[in-house]
């Protein structure tokens, strides 16, 4: 998100984590100019989250000092060298973006449960970013470890009752985006609180 009033009008809604994208090649990155003083009117219990890919880790750690982001999304090829040297930096929850499909290899994951904090479970695409499609959340039958995870891809309001019916001993919280939307960045007040409201 980047537009005032429209983060002011989410805070509103009872969420928990807002989220802005430092991806410059993103429909919804930030923007270069993009002021802290935007989002400094947030609530105490609403965390920010900032979401990068292949980045610097210095940029990394300046945004995340600049905007107060309590968690870090990284949606890159991040490595788990690159994820350790991130973890010695900050004290940021991570949280790593893993592209689903029917042959993921689960045992991807291994290297990454002791330098992330979270992951997160997104549609397969051939680019970074959202795709606006979900993908087949059985798959996720094979993840047996313990670090918990965002659910994400696709998720809109016609899936409430597959979401209330999806049960995942690690699911941590559902991500929302793009079918959420009136444009890239700007979100549909009203459409995020009826869904939200009926969790």
């Amino acid at each position: 998100m980047r537009d005032q009033q429209n983060i002011e009008d989410i805070a509103a809604l009872p969420i928990d984590i807002i989220g802005f994208i430092f991806y410059s090649k993103s429909k919804r990155y930030v923007g270069e100019h993009f002021s802290p003083t935007v989002h400094a009117s947030l609530p105490a219990h609403i965390s920010r989250a900032g979401v990068f890919v292949n980045e610097s880790i210095d940029f990394v750690c300046e945004m995340q000092k600049k905007h107060s982001l309590a968690f870090i999304q990284l949606h890159g090829n991040e490595s788990f060298d690159y994820c350790l040297a991130l973890k010695k930096k900050l004290s940021t929850s991570i949280i790593k973006a893993f592209q689903m499909s029917s042959d993921f290899d689960f045992e991807t994951l291994n290297q990454y449960v002791h330098v992330c904090n979270f992951f997160l479970f997104d549609t397969k695409t051939t680019h970074y970013g959202g795709s606006g499609k979900i993908f087949d959340w059985n798959i996720l039958e094979k993840y047996t470890g313990t670090t918990p995870f965002f659910l994400s891809g696709g998720i809109d309001s016609s899936l409430y009752k597959e979401i209330t019916s999806f049960h995942h001993k690690a699911l941590y919280g559902i991500d929302i985006n793009s079918k959420f939307e009136i444009a890239p960045a700007l979100k549909d007040i009203q459409k995020i609180k009826d869904f939200v409201l009926k969790l």
